[in-house]
This record gives C-alpha cells, sequence and structure tokens, in this order.
C-alpha cells in the first residue's frame, strides 16, 4: 500500500479534523449558551416542514448563478473572509426582521455560502465547469448534520457520501447531456431533495437561534457568520478528500481516513 507523502497526509489530517468536528448546533449552543434543540421546539407550527420546501428551491436557485460567478482560470486562495463577511450582512437583515424574513434572506445565505463552497473547490483544483464538481458543491449542503431517522452507520462523511451516489451520478449524467437548462428534471430533483433533507435540519437550527428574542440583527449576523464558517469548514475537508482521492485513490484515501477518525 503506497502512503502518503507528508504534506498530503497533514492535508488528510486537517480533512478529518474539520469534517468529524462538532456540528453547526453544538457551535450554536456554545455562541448563545443554551441548547438549541430547545429553540427549535418553540418555532411555530409548521416551520422546520416549510423549511424543507424552501430549502430546495432555494439550493435549485443557488447552484448555477453561485459557480457562474467565478473566474475558474483564478488560482489563488479562496476569497473565505469575504464570503463570511457578506453573509454577516444578509444575517443581520434576517435578524431584524425574525422570521418573516427568512424565505427571503435563506437564498441570499445559500448563494453566498455556495459560492464560497465553489471558491474552495476551485482552490483545491476542482473544475468549476464539470457537473461532477457543480453536485460536489451542492454535496456540501448535505454534510455536518444528521436526519432523526439517521443510524449510526449513515452519519459519517463517507457514509453520507455513499447514500448520496446513486442520486449524484443520475443527476450528473443529466448535467452532462442537458446542462442547468431545466432545473426541474426528476433526475436533479431526487437530488437535490436528499440534500435538501439534511442541510433543512441545520436550517431549523439556525431559524430558532435567530427566533430568540432580544437576538436582533446583531445576533442574526453573528449566526450567519457562524453557519458560512460551518459550511466552509465541511466545504474545505470535502474537497481537500477529493483532491487527494484524485492523486492517489479513492480505496487509500478512504481507508488512511477511516484509520485517522477512529483515533480522533
Amino acid at each position: 500500500m503506497t502512503n502518503l507523502n507528508p504534506p498530503d497526509h497533514q492535508d488528510l489530517v486537517r480533512a478529518v479534523d474539520l469534517l468529524e468536528n462538532p456540528s453547526f448546533a453544538a457551535k450554536v449552543t456554545n455562541l448563545i449558551g443554551g441548547p438549541v434543540e430547545k429553540a427549535i421546539r418553540m418555532l411555530p407550527n409548521g416551520v422546520s416542514e416549510k423549511l424543507v420546501n424552501t430549502t430546495q428551491k432555494a439550493l435549485s436557485k443557488a447552484m448555477d448563478l453561485a459557480v457562474s460567478t467565478l473566474d475558474e482560470r483564478y488560482r489563488g486562495e479562496s476569497a473565505d473572509g469575504a464570503h463570511r463577511f457578506l453573509t454577516s450582512v444578509s444575517g443581520a437583515v434576517g435578524g431584524a426582521f425574525g422570521l418573516m424574513a427568512l424565505t427571503v434572506e435563506l437564498p441570499i445565505s445559500t448563494t453566498l455560502m455556495l459560492r464560497s463552497i465553489a471558491d474552495i473547490a476551485r482552490s483545491e483544483g476542482e473544475p468549476l465547469s464539470d457537473a461532477d464538481t457543480k453536485l460536489a458543491c451542492l454535496e456540501v449542503f448535505a454534510l455536518g448534520g444528521t436526519k432523526e431517522d439517521d443510524d449510526g452507520a449513515d452519519t459519517g462523511y463517507f457514509a453520507i457520501r455513499a447514500a448520496l451516489a446513486g442520486a449524484m451520478t443520475e443527476a450528473g449524467k443529466y448535467l452532462v447531456e442537458h446542462g442547468l437548462a431545466s432545473s426541474g428534471a426528476p433526475a436533479l430533483v431526487r437530488f437535490l431533495a436528499k440534500i435538501a433533507s439534511r442541510y433543512s435540519i441545520q436550517v431549523s437550527e439556525k431559524a430558532a437561534a435567530q427566533a430568540i428574542p432580544l437576538l436582533g440583527a446583531a445576533g442574526g449576523a453573528t449566526i450567519n457568520l457562524v453557519f458560512m464558517d460551518h459550511f466552509q469548514n465541511m466545504a474545505r475537508g470535502h474537497f481537500i478528500v477529493r483532491r487527494l482521492e484524485r492523486t492517489y485513490g479513492k480505496d487509500l484515501i478512504h481507508e488512511t481516513y477511516q484509520h485517522l477518525a477512529s483515533r480522533n
């Protein structure tokens, strides 16, 4: 078995640390000093269910816009700080107007996050014009969040990728043949539904935290900053793994990742 060279091994160690870190809910709990799950139970009836549809629409609208505004020829570092600033501004607006603003603010913040995710993908050597890269960017929104019916075997990084693999392959074939001209195609809808079902969990956590009385605009900006930082970390880890898979093969990286994760 070929070993990773030292720099690549350190990159994989970093990826494991990022991808296996606490969830967004845990980070928000540390921020506001109370369990975010309690705040979720205080949301008005039906809000959590509506968020699934809202997140799926936001993801569908965000994908092409986010990727098309980036210069694929640029080879510098990703502009993480600029994207964090912009999403904190949208969070301030959402925090000021509460849950009523979520349907307006969520597509904006999702587009900004997807743009940052695509920027990170580009910085790790991903071709943004490639259909697989675009879908891998969307895949990031499924990471770091669990569903209520998940068991322990379906919450790890590689388990989530495996769960999405079939829908991602189907959606990828459609994009290669037809592009993004018809985002309502069944193949894309099925893939986005799988992503949205996980992403909406974290959106519910975000909405609950922002709905806490007296949190206001400043708190909304801070929550969005944590939200962006969380998905930037997921993206960085995800695209480091994909870069190393292109170099060493998926089997070796999977095996080494699992070995490193078991030591955490």
